[in-house]
């Protein structure tokens, strides 16, 4: 535009009936204008580039060493210097992403970050596959190293340990928040077309939170697990009674070769299925801990998204206070993009 407005100003003066030193003065004129365009359009692309680099957006696939697989993520990062945009535009981004979760990631120091998770619906307080992406995200751009960081979330400080092989993100400390009597029990299996006698014997669906509140539900046979369909309706209507996120639905391996296999359904904010679940895993953690089934000892292993074909592996583990739960993996980088304004 100030080309062009450039090249009429010129064809006005060189047009207009001037004498010898009019000629001399308006050729400096026209040349004063040029430089002051070129000085423009030199800092404006500048600051257009800056206003670029200021958000970086990666997709990430959680809880897996390949791309394609496991639970992808959105993450945004920040510059340091730089607020948070609107949530408007925040969620605007997770729901052009698509994906389950998107993490906005802002660096307070050396050692803390704060991060913000938005689904396609709403702000949520905590997302566990989105924060190893995160934390995977920054150590890939040589951002951080091994060592123990901080990541501020709408649960509090959260301690994450970054070492060679994976991520390490500390859950909120576990409490198991209701225990379903037995009318409550048929209602909730009913919701996904199961009768109760495929329930495992002696474990009694909970709802438990570790970050999030999701009931756990458990199944006794894996060919259950995986075919079962649930009513959407009901599920959500459930999630809203019992003020949940979602259910995460289990069995025991019988081989012993993992922990459990699992499932997460979410319809309430937005998520059919979702392929792996830290925060869940982590409730599940807690929830096999109360019944004696793993020990504060032990590193579990859980087996996610079988069904949705992006099988996903969830680790998790006691620190050694014995009562915080840590849930680990890793994430690599699918896609880098930007936004286009």
């Amino acid at each position: 535009m100030y080309n062009k407005f450039y090249k009429l100003l010129c064809f006005l003066i060189l047009t207009y009936k001037y004498d010898f030193f009019n000629y001399i003065y308006a050729y400096f004129l026209i040349l004063l204008i040029k430089i002051f365009i070129s000085f423009y359009n030199f800092f404006k692309n500048d600051i257009m580039q800056k206003g670029v680099d200021i958000m970086k957006i990666f997709i990430c696939d959680a809880f897996s060493s390949e791309i394609f697989k496991g639970n992808q993520a959105g993450v945004v990062i920040l510059e340091e210097k730089e607020e948070y945009p609107t949530e408007t535009l925040m969620k605007n981004i997770a729901t052009e992403l698509k994906h389950s979760e998107t993490a906005f990631v802002k660096k307070i120091d050396n050692k803390k970050f704060k991060i913000r998770y938005f689904t396609p619906i709403e702000e949520v307080e905590l997302c566990g596959h989105a924060t190893i992406s995160v934390f995977s995200v920054l150590r890939e751009l040589k951002l951080i190293f091994s060592g123990k960081y901080i990541a501020e979330t709408l649960v509090g400080s959260l301690e994450i340990v970054v070492d060679n092989d994976f991520i390490w993100m500390d859950m909120a400390s576990p409490k198991i928040e209701y225990t379903f009597n037995l009318d409550e029990i048929k209602e909730i299996y009913s919701a996904f077309n199961i009768d109760t006698v495929q329930a495992t014997k002696n474990l009694i669906p909970k709802i438990v939170n570790t970050g999030l509140s999701d009931i756990i539900i458990p199944i006794e046979d894996k060919n259950i697990l995986d075919s079962f369909v649930m009513n959407k309706e009901r599920v959500i209507e459930l999630s809203k009674k019992y003020k949940v996120v979602g259910a995460h639905l289990f069995t025991l391996d019988k081989d012993k070769k993992v922990t459990a296999f699992c499932r997460n359904i979410a319809p309430l904010v937005g998520i059919d299925e979702e392929c792996a679940t830290g925060t869940s895993n982590g409730a599940l953690t807690h929830y096999l801990k109360d019944y004696n089934i793993i020990s504060n000892k032990d590193i579990n292993t859980f087996i996610q998204g079988e069904t949705m074909g992006r099988s996903s592996t969830i680790l998790s583990r006691y620190k050694e206070d014995g009562r915080t739960i840590q849930v680990g993996g890793n994430a690599v980088i699918s896609f880098e993009c930007k936004i286009y304004e």
